[in-house]
């Protein structure tokens, strides 16, 4: 099949969108992310992309700490809100009725609301150009009871988690297969 070609761009998608907070529990903030992922297993690391202009940058950049925390479509009004919005200007946690909660590692807030809250401690800051790389080292996860299934294993289907594409949202929709289902050794059936 014949393909287009376009120049180069961001077109990566789909990826996650989450609401960073960062700050304290008493001068916090909210800034949206798309470009954020993982970077390594051991130790666990994570990184997001951020504007040096945006009021958060500079927030993360003096604490060296920050909270990743994943969006669901009960979410997703306050998530794009809180990325058009500048925390210079108004306290996003409070015109979004969202919930502030003490960290176990940061002292940045959680957001109640979020199933996920990933807290993260910054290791390196990459300047690449519109945006700078954080990378982070993740130092705590704190996960919605309601989501951990009977064998205590983490059910991210149960969050109707939300996602960015070429500048709309979109709920993740089932599950199609697991880590290698491709190559999973199929079970034999007894034939009568």
């Amino acid at each position: 099949m014949a393909k287009i070609e376009w120049k180069p761009g961001t077109f990566l998608y789909p990826i996650p969108a989450v609401m960073v907070s960062c700050g304290t529990l008493e001068k916090s903030n909210i800034i949206t992310v798309a470009w954020t992922g993982i970077v390594n297993t051991n130790p666990a690391m994570v990184y997001i992309s951020v504007r040096p202009t945006r009021y958060s940058y500079n927030l993360i950049k003096e604490q060296g700490e920050f909270v990743i925390n994943l969006t669901n479509e009960k979410l997703a009004f306050a998530t794009d809100w809180c990325g058009i919005q500048t925390g210079l200007k108004v306290d996003k946690f409070e015109k979004m009725h969202l919930t502030k909660q003490k960290a176990n590692h940061v002292k940045c807030p959680l957001i109640g609301e979020s199933p996920v809250s990933v807290e993260c401690k910054v290791k390196e800051i990459k300047e690449l150009g519109s945006h700078n790389m954080i990378i982070a080292e993740v130092l705590c996860i704190n996960a919605e009871e309601k989501y951990i299934n009977e064998n205590g294993a983490f059910d991210i289907s149960k969050c109707d988690l939300i996602s960015y594409c070429n500048g709309k949202y979109y709920s993740i929709g089932k599950q199609i297969g697991k880590f290698g289902f491709s190559v999973q050794k199929k079970k034999k059936t007894n034939k009568k």
